[in-house]
């Protein structure tokens, strides 16, 4: 396959022409998708299309249940919501189908480059852009006299001066659930190294080098100050560490820390002195250790026509300017016009600027990210080496790789 990215920082400044706000559609619409509060208004705002039904799933689970979703003859979600990395599993098993025809009958409002181009044709529709980068507490870094850490090695050395005057015990937070938080976690300290996941070309994967056990290495080194049980803490466990002021420095998804403080229950510290960054650099390198990503939609292809007119309708009305307000404007940075950066979307804003490199669109990247889910955890308990838990996600990748036919 042959992939257009999407053209981030354009994209993030040069927005869309104003499309109009009537709904009416004539067919179902189901949508499957991530559960964090933007994609929440995206469905929400889809939802107001009157002359059908429309419903959605949104889950945690998502790239568990999305491809076996739109399998079936006809599909039960009409689309997917997904990412830079979950678009290549529904493109692999053909469950998606292309937008030109839609685009152009109803698609005036969007621009080109939310247009995601897979092979010349467009598989789906951007509406905001992601990365991962630094979330602190002020006020915690003030009372220890340093200032907000510009690499990984900063943030440590800042750790142990939070725990050894009593601070906070487990001053880090990260996403390190074993599985797929685990595995995003390595590729951005992999990238943020240097590292290069396949060989120039090739499928054949290359991680069990230098940057590999370096990038291991110090995911190990943030776990001895982070809670004990931190390969059970998601992004949602992560941010509920924060928001009870258990945590003062932690790497969070953009659309994630836009909304942090704003949840019942926060503690008033946090509300008072939460503050956002761009991405850390790690090992002495420029390399921001993050990854960039869009979000975007697409349709499902085992659908009536009818459908997948009705859900093209309801979610570019999803993503009309109309949507945003006080409430929306804040939880992403959106490729919609009309949208005002807000003080939260510094952090993905600084990821652009850093040149982050966007999360692989390969074909095969998926079956690495789920080996590496499932092979680093014995290390990070201290049961393996790095050496070791890299060559077994080889094997693991390897052998998936093969059974795909990506490899020999």
């Amino acid at each position: 396959m042959k992939f257009t990215h999407i053209a981030l920082a354009s994209s993030v400044l040069a927005l869309a022409a104003t499309a109009g706000s009537a709904c009416e559609i004539s067919a179902r619409v189901n949508i499957v998708g991530n559960e964090f509060p933007a994609i929440h208004s995206v469905a929400d705002a889809a939802k107001e299309c009157t002359g059908g039904e429309v419903k959605a799933n949104l889950t945690a689970d998502h790239q568990k249940i999305n491809v076996a979703g739109m399998t079936g003859n006809p599909a039960e979600y009409t689309s997917a919501i997904i990412a830079n990395s979950s678009i290549v599993a529904l493109m692999n098993e053909d469950v998606i189908r292309p937008l030109d025809d839609l685009v152009a009958k109803h698609g005036d409002g969007l621009q080109k480059t939310q247009l995601i181009t897979i092979d010349g044709k467009i598989m789906a529709v951007a509406f905001m852009a992601n990365a991962q980068h630094l979330v602190y507490r002020a006020d915690v870094l003030e009372e220890i006299g340093v200032e907000p850490p510009k690499s990984y090695e900063d943030l440590l050395a800042a750790a142990k001066m939070i725990r050894e005057k009593g601070l906070m015990e487990n001053p880090v937070g990260g996403a390190y659930k074993a599985g797929w938080n685990l595995a995003q976690e390595f590729n951005n300290m992999y990238l943020g190294h240097g590292g290069s996941f396949f060989e120039p070309g090739s499928a054949k994967v290359s991680i069990n080098n230098e940057q590999g056990v370096a990038a291991l290495e110090m995911m190990k080194s943030l776990s001895e100050y982070m809670n004990p049980d931190f390969l059970t803490h998601d992004s949602n466990a992560t941010n509920a560490e924060f928001r009870a002021g258990n945590v003062a420095l932690m790497n969070m998804w953009g659309s994630r820390a836009a909304t942090l403080a704003d949840a019942d229950g926060v503690v008033q510290e946090v509300k008072d002195h939460m503050a956002i960054s761009g991405p850390l650099t790690v090992a002495g390198g420029s390399d921001a250790a993050s990854t960039l990503w869009w979000d975007g939609w697409t349709v499902a292809k085992n659908i009536p026509d009818a459908e997948a007119e009705a859900t093209f309708v309801a979610l570019t009305h999803g993503i009309r300017p109309e949507m945003l307000n006080e409430e929306t404007a804040p939880q992403a940075v959106w490729l919609i016009d009309g949208y005002e950066p807000t003080d939260a979307a510094q952090g993905v804003f600084e990821a652009v600027q850093m040149s982050t490199n966007p999360y692989p669109m390969l074909p095969y990247m998926g079956l690495l990210h789920t080996a590496l889910g499932a092979e680093l955890s014995d290390f990070m308990q201290g049961k393996e080496s790095a050496e070791q838990a890299l060559a077994d996600a080889e094997a693991a990748y390897t052998a998936a790789a093969k059974e795909k036919g990506f490899l020999n």
